[in-house]
């Protein structure tokens, strides 16, 4: 059952995505050649906790961070680490989350180190994009997969792999709500969207196959090609009118 928030919910959920907001304006500017993804870690939690909030992922099944932080072959899942140092021409996807008073937020931006690709541009261009045509289908009486579809077709228009074994989800209470929200589906279909649903919407892309596979560390999940990924996402309320992106920062 996709739970429906009230005024009062979805104003503290406001107030959570505030704090996931803030961590990524911060990612923005601390993204740069030579930063370790440890000291991203690291200043992401101290900003999470400045506001009396705490660090949604961190302990989450004994994740160790506070951020993801998933390096060019890396999907989702990576794990910050005081000797992985990011280079010019790499990119990074950063996945954070915060809990205040008793709910959820959480998102994710893709980040270019230095001068990147034009290949690696496109992608976190288009992947950031087909969040956006999916939250333009968010509104009362649509349903799920016309948000799912928006996705896909954006994504194939530019050969750009759906990644498939990862989805969005419900948000609320707890990271991870009913519904499950796949990047791909069939206009039409899926959950008939109300006002007061919340949803993390999250297209994970990349440039080759979209087959994925998980390293033995049990967390980081990279392509099976070796082909760089992007990850974008949101925490949307939907609204009387349409919907509003609670983890907005730009």
């Amino acid at each position: 059952m996709i739970e429906v928030k009230n005024k009062e919910e979805l104003k503290r959920m406001r107030a959570a995505g505030k704090v996931t907001a803030a961590v990524l304006k911060q990612m923005t500017e601390l993204v740069k050649p030579g930063i370790s993804t440890w000291e991203l870690d690291q200043a992401a939690e101290k900003t999470i906790r400045s506001f009396g909030a705490t660090p949604l992922f961190l302990g989450y099944y004994e994740f160790p961070g506070s951020i993801c932080a998933s390096v060019n072959e890396e999907v989702v899942h990576g794990i910050p680490k005081k000797d992985r140092i990011l280079k010019s021409g790499d990119i990074i996807s950063i996945d954070t989350g915060a809990r205040l008073d008793g709910f959820c937020s959480d998102a994710a931006i893709t980040l270019g180190v230095g001068k990147v690709s034009e290949e690696a541009q496109q992608l976190m261009d288009v992947t950031r994009k087909s969040l956006y045509k999916a939250i333009g289908q968010i509104k009362p009486g649509r349903r799920l997969g016309d948000a799912q579809h928006a996705v896909e077709t954006f994504a194939m228009q530019h050969n750009m792999g759906v990644v498939r074994d990862y989805c969005g989800h419900g948000i609320g209470r707890n990271m991870h709500e009913e519904p499950s929200i796949p990047n791909f589906g069939k206009p039409g279909t899926g959950p008939v969207l109300e006002e007061g649903m919340t949803l993390a919407i999250e297209p994970m892309l990349t440039a080759g196959s979209y087959k994925v596979r998980e390293l033995d560390d049990g967390w980081t999940v990279v392509t099976l090609d070796g082909s760089y990924a992007a990850h974008f996402e949101h925490t949307i309320a939907v609204t009387a009118n349409g919907s509003e992106i609670l983890t907005a920062f730009e």
